[in-house]
């Protein structure tokens, strides 16, 4: 089951995030945004889902929220122990999903040009890639899914 991330969740999403992105450091020559983002306000701003295994430990979490018509995919990331066992398929689902729920035409998200094989499963996931630039020093890669 994926439900809204408490502030209590805090330390076990921190940690997801350093260890499903820490891979990249060396490819991108510092910290992904995704490591160093304000996990505590965005959970106070409910925009951070969890998803935890039978034993009630953390095996994903996800953030996103509305932007106009569409929704915006900022983070996804899967426990390194979890990889393989469709838990970042299921968090994509379940944004979609809300993002139908509100009535909104599509799912946005961006990822590191550098960060190889998300460049490869988003197509996989029916994105499709919209636009590449520079953004705080980072290569983005924008992908976007119509939910029509």
């Amino acid at each position: 089951m994926i439900i809204r991330a408490q502030i209590h969740d805090f330390d076990a999403i921190k940690q997801c995030a350093e260890l499903a992105y820490e891979p990249y450091i060396a490819a991108i020559g510092r910290k992904p945004a995704p490591m160093v983002a304000d996990f505590a306000k965005l959970i106070s701003e409910k925009k951070v889902y969890i998803k935890k295994d039978g034993e009630q430990k953390l095996t994903g979490f996800i953030v996103f929220y509305p932007i106009d018509t569409w929704m915006h995919l900022e983070n996804i990331a899967v426990m390194p122990t979890a990889h393989g066992k469709g838990i970042g398929k299921e968090l994509m689902s379940f944004c979609e999903i809300q993002a139908k729920v509100l009535g909104l035409s599509q799912v946005q998200l961006y990822t590191n040009g550098k960060m190889h094989s998300n460049l490869a499963i988003y197509p996989k996931f029916g994105y499709v890639e919209t636009d590449r630039r520079i953004e705080d020093g980072f290569h983005r890669v924008y992908f976007s899914k119509s939910l029509a």
